[in-house]
Formats: C-alpha cells, structure tokens, sequence
C-alpha cells in the first residue's frame, strides 16, 4: 500500500499560530481517549489539541473500540455522564445483513398498516433477500417463479466481501439448505454459518464499462430521539474490470470492495478504484440533468432516513453512544438506487492520499459533533461536513421551504457530493464572541 504522509492533513487547528496552540492547549479541558485501532483515526485522534491516549487500564473519556470489544466489555463498563463510546450497543440491528432486511421488511409492513402502500413502497429500496439455511423453502419458491436470474448469497456477519458468490442453480447452494450436507470446510464448525440470498441487480448503472457503489458516511448521535448526520463527502468505488452477465464467477467484475479489487493482478495502488462523490455527482449532472440528479439523491437521502427509522425502537439507546455508519449504495441504470448494506465499522484505511485526507475529514468534524470539549449549542444543523438531516424529525435547509419527496413533505438538510467548505464552517463556529474567551 502506498505510504500516507501524516502531515499532509492539515485538521482545523494546522492554520493557528504558534501562540494560539498554545492558548487553545490552556484553555481547552484534557480527554483522555482510548483507541483499538491502526489506522486513519489513531492520526486524527493524535493531532487533536488537548486529547492524550491512555493504554491498557487507564481511565478514558471517548473509547473509539472495535465491535469485538464492545461485545465482550460494554455490559461490565461503569461510564460516567461525559463519556463516550463509538457503537450501540446492539448495532448489528442495522449493521447484520440479516437483521437489516428483517427490521427493512416489518416496517414497511407498519407503513403499509399505517398509512397505506404508496408510503411503504418508499421502503422499496433493497433487493429481495431471504435467509438461509431458515428461509430455504421460501427462497426456493421463489427461485422457480424467477427461473434464469442471478441471485448473490453473503454471509451475514463477515466483510470485505468474503464468502461472497453469485449463482444461477439451486445445486450451488446446497451446502446451505436447512437440511442440506456441509461442504469439507464446514464440517469441523459447530454450524452452518447463516447466509442471505439476495436476488442480483443485473443492470447497474456503469461507468466506462464498469460497475461501481457509493460508500456514504451517516453519523447518529441518539436514537430516542433521532439525530442523525450526513457527511457531505464519500466515494464510488468501481470494479477493475469491465462488467458483464456471462462470467459470475468473476470477483473483480462483480465485488466492488477494495480488499477485493486490490488483489486484482492490473491494479494501480496509486490510480485506485475510486472517485470522490462531488466528481461522480459533477459526471451524472453533466450526462443527465440537475434535476434528474437532485431527484436520485433525495432518493438516497429516503434510504437513509428510513432505514434507520426501521430500527429506532429495536436500538438499545444510550446517551454515551454514537455510531459512525458506512452506507453501500448501488444505482442500478434508471438511476434508481439500492441499499447494499450497512457498516458498523466502515474500512478507514486509506488506498490513496486523497483517501487519506478525506478519511481525516469525516473522523475529525465526527469528533467535532460529538463534541468532548463542550463547543456546541446542540441547535447546530451544520458541524464541519456534516449537516443535520434528522431531529426528532425532517431538518429543513436553511435557504429553502417544505418540497415534496415522494408523499412526505420534507426538505432534506443534505448537500451529499456538494462543496465542502468545512474548514470556512468550523472557523466560524467556533470563533469566540467579542467580549467572551475561547472555549
């Protein structure tokens, strides 16, 4: 992998003299932070003024853990009323492609009960997907009225496309039926790992021949009541190879993910396989329309309301918890887009400098928005990159007025692919008042 250079990044305090660092390390309270991972984040984390890693034992005031650690210590952690934790404790409610689809499914059943089938086929944004080995039967039913069709099977609970495979026949998933023999590898498992067999989108939209997916970062604060973020950056993240029906088995073609794509043996670490999202949104306008393009993202802006309305009330809130959620978004070729999957803990390993200093962007206004060091108000709709979409219900941008969106009248306060013109923001946020000292 390309070797990042730490001190390209430049976080909003990199424009300060000398002697305002100074003052800021004075004035501002100490957070002691504890982080389980390598990456892009322990950088960001370093650089911020007044923060000081703690190991092992020590006392920490923000915990960025991985999810394995969440699992084996949240329940025996005593938190005081500052402190702050990177995941929910019951994440994998969203994040498990299983429980996605189960918690997508019973609340578009609610919408259809509640307020008719116009409204609950705004949830129609995910391919059709059963659970297997539980859900054979009904998958196979289905199979047969749809013979000819490609369907993909994921395990459930893994990443970075692993175990992932596309199929045309029933024979290549008997490993996987509900009474079905296990293959040599399965055999020494206690069980047959859960899969979800998700019907194939077969017409993405494509790009010089290639197929792509957007990766989005949604950040929620609370869901009782629900606060969620949206981060104006993101990226496509395109194939290596040119796309095509007759070659399933063909992983570069198919799986979008760089821990794939990099394998590939014509791959350019320094090209990549990405696009920062304000050039595939400046693309698409230029092929399409305006309008044709803000109607596809508000589009986008739907699947993340709604899905994270379908877990509201299945979430373990709790006020020392926030969630950096990595959305994959695939657009088929009607521009109509499709919820892959969700992250909990979305790669933040960089493939490029860009990537690097775009990585440093989002973690470092998602620690602005949790905000350890008390700067905010808390009636912020904009901090940094991030804009409020949701609080307690529809944020409504600044310069506009109520619009429609597909049977819901609301505005969304989201500029995805826009400028970001974070550190102009921040600088004025945060700018003291006359006659008030620097926080």
């Amino acid at each position: 992998m390309t070797k990042m250079k730490t001190s390209g990044f430049k976080c909003l305090y990199g424009n300060q003299t000398k002697g305002e660092r100074e003052r800021d390390r004075e004035e501002r309270p100490c957070v002691n932070y504890k982080c389980g991972l390598l990456n892009t984040i322990q950088d960001v984390l370093r650089q911020r003024p007044g923060w000081t890693e703690v190991k092992e034992e020590g006392e920490w005031d923000l915990n960025w853990c991985d999810v394995a650690w969440l699992r084996e210590n949240f329940d025996n952690t005593y938190m005081e009323e500052h402190v702050r934790i990177c995941h929910f404790r019951n994440h994998y409610e969203l994040t498990r492609k299983n429980f996605m689809v189960k918690n997508l499914k019973r609340y578009r059943k609610h919408l259809e009960r509640e307020a008719g089938r116009s409204e609950a086929a705004r949830c129609d944004f995910f391919p059709q997907t059963f659970e297997l080995p539980g859900e054979y039967h009904l998958f196979v039913e289905e199979f047969k009225r749809s013979a000819g069709s490609t369907w993909i099977m994921k395990p459930v609970a893994r990443s970075q496309g692993k175990g992932i495979f596309l199929f045309r026949k029933l024979k290549d998933i008997t490993d996987w039926k509900k009474d079905g023999t296990r293959s040599e590898e399965q055999k020494s498992d206690v069980h047959v790992e859960s899969y979800v067999a998700q019907r194939y989108i077969e017409n993405p939209y494509l790009i010089s021949g290639r197929k792509f997916d957007l990766r989005v970062y949604v950040m929620v604060t609370s869901y009782i009541p629900l606060k969620a973020w949206l981060y104006r950056d993101g990226f496509a993240r395109f194939s290596n190879t040119r796309f095509s029906l007759s070659s399933i088995d063909d992983q570069y073609v198919h799986l979008t993910n760089v821990a794939v794509q990099k394998t590939a043996p014509d791959y350019d670490p320094e090209k990549g396989c990405k696009w920062q999202i304000q050039q595939l949104r400046r693309y698409l306008t230029a092929k399409h329309s305006r309008e044709t393009v803000e109607t596809l993202f508000r589009e986008i802006d739907n699947i993340f309301i709604r899905s994270l309305l379908s877990v509201q009330k299945v979430i373990i809130n709790d006020k020392h918890c926030f969630e950096l959620y990595g959305y994959d978004i695939l657009l088929d070729d009607r521009l109509k887009p499709w919820l892959i999957e969700v992250n909990a803990s979305p790669s933040l390993t960089a493939s490029s400098q860009e990537d690097y200093e775009m990585k440093c962007r989002v973690l470092e206004d998602t620690l602005h928005v949790v905000d350890m060091e008390a700067r905010l108000t808390g009636r912020e709709k904009r901090v940094g990159g991030y804009d409020l979409m949701w609080s307690d219900g529809p944020v409504y941008r600044e310069d506009a007025g109520p619009e429609t969106l597909g049977g819901s009248c609301f505005t969304a306060n989201t500029h995805l692919g826009c400028v970001n013109d974070r550190k102009r923001q921040l600088r004025q946020m945060f700018k003291p008042l006359p006659g008030h000292k620097r926080m």
